[in-house]
């Protein structure tokens, strides 16, 4: 891959703080700089690419498996790479900010993996990101994080600790704080880059690596520009190519139909997708909710058994496994309340959750709290007993349509008030079968290959 030169430095317009030139170190802008002059571009023409999309389907055109990347679907032969160090047995995952104390509480949780969210668990304050970078990525993997807090509280890593995976921000943010040529630098890069420069080969020499969770991804490409910033960085740093791992999470439902490709361009780095299921209803609402055919009752009321987003995560399972890839379950969001009666049924509701993942195949699932820790490992150690994971469950029998993905009216017509209210007409009469939608971008515009 060819190295652009930035055309400027990155300049620093955040308060300067305490140990902050740990991390905003002059390599450090270099190597945002530099990853800046590689993919700004393609990020702009990514996001372009999200409103033109976004204006075709509210207009009415249907949503579908893309024609283009059929062959790659139906092509039985292609894998992901083998999970890396670290990676091997995720079946409890625990998830929370890049905060000192949580930080401390998920390592020692006895969760197999901590996701450090500089995403939706954090408000992205300069202060949040710098220190989420330096005093608890960077001090956690350099066994410095221990500390006392001032009621007395001492918080200290114990022997096992959790496998650390980092989420950066999404591809539509900016980072203010951070500008090269009079423009801010993008969320995601500074997010990635920063812990990448500082700590990929400090987690090489644990016996782990650099690995990511991926937000918000809509399609394919965006998927392999992803790939493309792991290629540069692990260039830049003299990483060997692939040591990147980085699981994408499912959250758009532009992304449902295109689980297969982004896990293919992700290949030599994937370690799998995450069914995130609460921002896939929010993109069910955002994409669909002008339309009267699309009606949902409070989205409190959809639960995972609603039969379209069965069909999603029964899609998600077998994608995975059948190319040697991880499946996550979903987020439980339930922290423990000091009422006996409250929390029982809570996580009663978590079991049930938990053991329906398990049952599907799911490989593992996501946690907020510790506390939930010990009720999702005794589920998925009654469904994996000795072994790591479901790979061997490829779930062949499932068939996954287009309208079994977007078949919301028999959840809306059992529950309630109506969510999604009409703002304008749809273009597609009802009853007129539609001719599919070719997904991403086509090639006829932007000269990109499938």
């Amino acid at each position: 891959m060819s190295l652009t030169p930035p055309t400027g430095s990155v300049r620093v317009l955040g308060a300067p703080g305490e140990r902050h030139d740990e991390i905003l170190t002059p390599g450090a802008l270099e190597f945002l700089g530099r990853l800046d002059a590689a993919f700004a571009d393609r990020r702009l023409e990514i996001l372009k690419e999200r409103r033109r999309r976004s204006g075709h389907l509210a207009g009415g055109t249907p949503l579908d498996f893309p024609l283009a990347t059929r062959a790659l679907r139906e092509d039985p032969d292609w894998r992901v790479a083998p999970p890396a160090p670290g990676l091997t047995d995720r079946r409890v995952e625990i998830t929370g900010p890049p905060e000192r104390r949580t930080a401390v509480n998920a390592l020692n949780s006895g969760a197999e993996v901590w996701m450090a969210d500089f995403e939706d668990a954090t408000a992205p304050t300069w202060t949040h990101v710098i220190g989420g970078q330096l005093f608890t990525l960077l001090d956690a993997i350099e066994r410095r994080i221990d500390f006392t807090s001032p009621e007395g509280k001492e918080y200290r890593l114990g022997e096992r600790l959790a496998t650390i995976t980092v989420r950066p921000r999404g591809w539509h943010l900016l980072e203010e704080h951070l500008e090269i040529d009079g423009r801010p630098l993008s969320a995601s890069l500074v997010d990635f880059g920063l812990y990448f420069f500082h700590c990929a080969q400090r987690q090489i020499d644990v016996g782990h690596g650099p690995y990511f969770y991926l937000p918000k991804l809509e399609n394919r490409y965006e998927a392999r520009l992803w790939n493309d910033v792991f290629l540069l960085a692990q260039e830049l740093l003299g990483i060997p190519r692939g040591t990147v791992r980085a699981t994408v999470l499912i959250e758009t439902i532009t992304a449902a139909f295109e689980m297969e490709e982004i896990l293919h361009e992700l290949r030599e780095h994937s370690a799998g997708l995450n069914a995130g299921r609460w921002d896939y209803l929010f993109s069910l609402v955002k994409t669909f909710g002008h339309r009267t055919d699309f009606q949902l009752p409070d989205r409190a009321a959809v639960t995972m058994t609603a039969p379209f987003m069965r069909a999603y995560t029964e899609l998600l399972v077998r994608t995975c496994h059948r190319r040697g890839a991880h499946a996550i379950g979903g987020m439980a969001a339930h922290v423990p309340s000091k009422d006996p009666d409250t929390n029982a049924a809570a996580i009663a509701k978590v079991r049930l959750d938990k053991e329906r993942e398990a049952e599907d195949g799911f490989d593992g699932s996501w946690v907020a709290h510790p506390g939930l820790v010990p009720v999702c490992r005794e589920v998925f150690d009654g469904v994996l007993g000795e072994r790591s994971n479901q790979l061997e469950r490829t779930r062949e029998g499932v068939e996954t349509t287009a309208a079994d993905l977007l078949s919301v009216r028999r959840t809306a017509a059992r529950g309630g008030p109506a969510l999604l209210q009409p703002r304008a007409r749809s273009t597609a009469r009802r009853g007129r079968v539609l001719p599919p939608y070719v997904g991403g971008h086509p090639r006829h515009r932007r000269g990109l290959r499938p």
